[in-house]
């Protein structure tokens, strides 16, 4: 028996996840993330997914980011009716995030459509709160460590990766062969996630590569994030903070409530404006086992922020010109609420943009990282007159030395290793370390292409799409 593996998502590319993994018989999908980024990455989400959901066995979720499960409402509107199986915490996550990004959906097509900023006549939400319904009905909680059988005679286990709460690496054993996906890897010394768990001898590894072209500064967060909010509150303005509602914002908080408590930044409010992020702070307490942080830590990181829930606290929020933090989601600038924030006070020459960790290409996040002096915003041109900065060491992503550390926990080296989740700079450069220190056969795969796994080489022209792709 043959096993093919398709690379839909998550190559060439940090979005997107997808991985097809096919038997003759069942198909079993790794991931179902949106693309997020610029303009043509976005665009693909409106593709048709590039074989029938309705002929997949089941979906295996390594996390709850939406580049991750983001498009399991496109999938289940499309067909798709089997069991989506994933750690409990992300189940969890789950229910809030993709709640939420239908809502998010549909709340962008009535704003694009009330300002006539959107080139379709009507803008349409990608997909809604009721096709979010209909995905999360599928959800098959499971624990780590445990066996658990997946459709066609495949074994699934989830090992822990750190990054977020409920994040998983995940090994499938399936017709003799082993294969292993590392899902986003945690960082070893994060001071709340625990560290990614070793990497089990496995036949084939798809290995995420978002930092695999550089090392995180060895410096302290909480000094830098405390030296920018003073400095910024001191000259009267506001800091702006872009950040992921799972993991991120949690981090963020952390940081906040252990300046306070040591009597840092005075008066300075902290202000979290994403209902989303409310919710997963909420969820973040309730799942001790997949952190570290103690009862009373958690309760202290999450009552160090003035919860924001409603649009009308929102805008009162960018009106006013108290001296503020304000975190709000999305991380890379790429929709939600901190947007209106950003239209409020990029263009402040008193005020901070301040990005906690990774930012894709064709973001606006990337763009204003970069020196971009206007940014576009609901069709307006924004100025940028405020101080940008980025802290990469709040970043819940390994970095290229901590993912070859976990590699080498593998103890032996799989037939062949995929390097996938990264620009393709990253990719390339994780992929030359692999060889070069482990001595592992690399392959940075593109979109669509598909490996046979038990073959010597992977076919360079072989792309989804063919005829055998649809049974």
């Amino acid at each position: 028996m043959s096993l093919n593996l398709s690379f839909l998502g998550g190559a060439g590319t940090v979005t997107g996840s997808k991985y097809l993994l096919e038997s003759p018989s069942h198909r079993i999908l790794v991931d179902c993330g949106l693309f997020q980024g610029g303009r043509s990455l976005r665009e693909m989400n409106w593709d048709r997914f590039p074989v029938q959901p309705a002929g997949i066995s089941a979906v295996v979720l390594t996390h709850a980011h939406l580049d991750h499960s983001g498009a399991l409402p496109l999938l289940v509107r499309q067909g798709f009716a089997g069991a989506i199986v994933c750690s409990e915490a992300t189940a969890a996550l789950c229910e809030v995030l993709l709640r939420d990004s239908g809502h998010l959906q549909e709340q962008d097509a009535r704003f694009a459509n009330k300002r006539g900023f959107s080139k379709h006549k009507p803008a349409l939400p990608l997909y809604t709160v009721k096709d979010a319904e209909a995905a999360l009905r599928l959800l098959k909680p499971t624990s780590f460590h445990e066996d658990h059988s997946l459709p066609g005679g495949a074994n699934l286990v989830l090992r822990r990766a750190g990054h977020i709460l409920g994040a998983s690496s995940i090994e499938i054993g399936w017709e003799r062969t082993s294969i292993a996906f590392s899902g986003d890897l945690g960082r070893h010394d994060d001071p709340i996630m625990l560290q990614p768990e070793p990497l089990a001898k496995t036949d084939y590894l798809v290995v995420e590569s978002t930092y695999g072209d550089r090392s995180h500064p060895k410096i302290d967060p909480q000094r830098t994030i405390e030296e920018i909010v003073g400095t910024t509150a001191k000259r009267g303005g506001t800091v702006v903070i872009p950040a992921f509602a799972v993991g991120r914002v949690q981090a963020l908080l952390y940081y906040f409530a252990r300046i306070k408590l040591a009597g840092g930044l005075g008066n300075v409010p902290i202000f979290l404006d994403s209902p989303m992020a409310v919710d997963a702070s909420e969820i973040f307490c309730k799942f001790r086992s997949d952190h570290k942080l103690s009862h009373e830590e958690c309760i202290r990181t999450c009552a160090v922020a003035t919860y924001i829930r409603s649009v009308e606290d929102s805008k009162r929020l960018s009106d006013s010109p108290v001296p503020k933090v304000i975190i709000s989601a999305s991380g890379m600038a790429t929709g939600g609420r901190v947007l209106h924030h950003l239209k409020r006070f990029a263009s402040d020459q008193k005020s901070t943009v301040l990005f906690a960790g990774y930012q894709a290409e064709g973001t606006r996040g990337a763009a204003m990282i970069s020196g971009a002096r206007t940014i576009r915003i609901h069709g307006e041109d924004v100025p940028v007159a405020a101080e940008v900065r980025n802290i990469d060491a709040l970043s819940a992503h390994a970095d290229a030395d901590e993912t070859i550390e976990w590699l080498k926990s593998a103890g032996a080296a799989p037939r062949r290793t995929f390097v996938t989740h990264g620009e393709p700079r990253a990719a390339r450069a994780l992929q030359t370390r692999i060889a070069k220190e482990l001595g592992w056969t690399c392959i940075v795969p593109e979109r669509t292409q598909e490996a046979r796994l038990n073959e010597a080489v992977i076919p360079q022209a072989k792309f989804v799409g063919s005829p055998r792709s649809d049974h």
